[in-house]
Parts: C-alpha cells; structure tokens; sequence
C-alpha cells in the first residue's frame, strides 16, 4: 500500500518544493531590484503540472470502460519537477533591470497563499492517514 509514497503525495510534495523554490527566486528579485542589467526569474511548475496530466494521451495502460458515464482513466500521472525560468526579454528601467517591486510584492503573497494551502493539505491528509492507522481518539 502507497500511503506517502503515491502520485497523489508526490505531486503535493513536487507543489510544496516549487513553493519554497519559488520564494526564494522571489526574494532574490526583490533584493536586486536596484542592480542594472538584472533579469528577473521565475518558477514553472503548475504550466508543466498541467501540460503533463493534460497531455497524458495514450501512455500507460488505459482502463476499459464499461460504462459511458465513467471517467477514462490512463494509468498515473507524472509531477514534474519545478524549474527556474529567467525573464529576459523586458526592460523596465533605465539601467536595463526587470524587476518591478509592486508585481513580486504580489507574487511573494500570492506565493505564501498557495504554501499555506499545500501545507493544510500535506497536513490534512497526514491526520487523515494516521486516524486510519490509530483510531480515533
């Protein structure tokens, strides 16, 4: 039985480190928004997510479907890993810099939004797999 080892978990966990990773490229926007010729970077993740469950197509093995009101299913789907992106095609100020202050301001808290969301999640689903295990108290 998979129980923190499944695909599920998985790509909580690859959503947790893109998280992070993206916090941290964030930040290092912000401390060089002064410094010229500084391209801002980014993290892809939830496009790749989307693209991999979204182009699943025909890999793995399909299951028979013996109803036309089931949902097709075509075996597990892969959580790539998150990946720093730089920006290096806009020019914002004078000294050729990217970084706008306001736009990662809002970035870093919509950043911390999903975070805490992952982590009520992971937690959730922790609670979850230990009152199966245990009991309820």
């Amino acid at each position: 039985m998979e129980v923190l080892s499944g695909a599920a978990f998985q790509r909580l966990e690859n959503a947790m480190n893109a998280a992070t990773m993206r916090h941290r490229v964030i930040s290092n926007n912000i401390a060089n928004v002064d410094t010229p010729y500084y391209k801002r970077s980014d993290v892809a993740f939830e496009e790749m997510l989307a693209q991999a469950i979204g182009g699943q197509g025909n890999r793995g093995l399909p299951g028979k479907l013996t109803n036309s009101r089931h949902i097709p299913i075509n075996g597990s789907y892969p959580s790539p890993a998150p990946q720093v992106i730089t920006d290096e095609s806009t020019a914002i100020n004078n000294n050729r810099n990217n970084v706008d202050m306001d736009k990662e301001m809002a970035l870093l808290a919509e950043n911390q939004l999903r975070y805490n969301l992952i982590n009520q999640q992971i937690s959730h689903d922790v609670k979850m797999m230990r009152i199966g295990i245990q009991g309820s108290a």
